[in-house]
């Protein structure tokens, strides 16, 4: 059986399909949007349009690097105020053109430096969070590796969440949280246990709506790999199918709806005495 914190180290490996992995194999034509007009770009997080088996669709996701060189260009996917920005920037524009919004979760969290509390870090996410929730058109969102609290939260609010089976999404890493309560880092796979962030605790919770199952090797192919190319265009695929029937099932409804819906998904979680 496979425990809470080998799934969090499954979700940090480096071979894991990341978002542009996805907007090159479960999109099509995708063009990237650069830019939160007020003060850069945020390579962190990267967004724009596509296309989905022919449907045009705005796609959205946070993006960690494969080397040490594109991890560091990506801020190892820990978005600054100006990344959320973009991203709002990109979703308000989607709405103004009626495409629906597919957001991919994949960082550790958002950048905590003392350059992006400077620049509004709170403000710009918690921003977010109210924009999304009324948004008019369909939002996807997808668990594809590690969710990491407000970083995460703030391009998490949509209609449908889809997890991917060995995803993690959770308020704090087990790390920082076995460093609060018992001082201890080392205690991070307790802390695991107890943070309940695995998919199948998610689903159970309904915090997230679908489970997207993973077949072995997850890891992304090399060339010759022939097994793990297979896995990932089974995973990509699985993850295709389920994206065009929640946009299906989305599509029939009009705005006030969705919005309608949506709110009450978020005001139902957690326990009120």
């Amino acid at each position: 059986m496979t425990t809470a914190f080998e799934r969090v180290q499954t979700a940090r490996h480096p071979e894991r399909p990341y978002a542009m992995d996805l907007f090159s194999t479960v999109f099509t034509d995708f063009i990237e949007v650069h830019g939160d007009r007020r003060f850069a770009d945020d390579p962190a997080m990267v967004t724009g349009f596509a296309r989905l088996d022919g449907r045009e669709v705005c796609v959205i996701g946070q993006q960690k690097g494969r080397d040490i060189n594109e991890r560091r260009h990506r801020n190892f996917a820990m978005p600054k105020p100006e990344g959320y920005r973009k991203a709002l920037r990109v979703m308000r524009m989607a709405e103004k053109f009626g495409r629906p919004i597919i957001t991919i979760i994949d960082t550790p969290g958002a950048y905590p430096g003392i350059d992006a509390e400077e620049r509004g870090q709170a403000e710009a996410i918690a921003f977010n969070l109210r924009e999304m929730a009324s948004l008019k058109v369909p939002v996807i969102v997808v668990v594809l590796g590690e969710g990491g609290s407000g970083g995460a939260l703030a391009i998490g609010i949509g209609d449908r969440v889809l997890m991917m089976e060995n995803a993690v999404y959770s308020v704090i890493t087990p790390e920082g949280c076995a460093a609060i309560l018992w001082k201890d880092a080392g205690r991070a796979p307790d802390a695991a246990e107890g943070l309940k962030l695995t998919a199948d605790n998610l689903k159970k919770f309904d915090i997230v709506d679908e489970i997207v199952p993973e077949p072995e090797p997850w890891k992304m192919p090399t060339d010759g790999d022939e097994a793990s190319q297979k896995a990932f265009d089974v995973i990509a695929g699985k993850l295709k199918e389920r994206i065009i029937a929640t946009l299906d099932a989305l599509g029939v409804k009009d705005s006030k709806t969705l919005i309608s819906d949506r709110y009450k998904k978020f005001r139902k979680m957690g326990a009120w005495v």
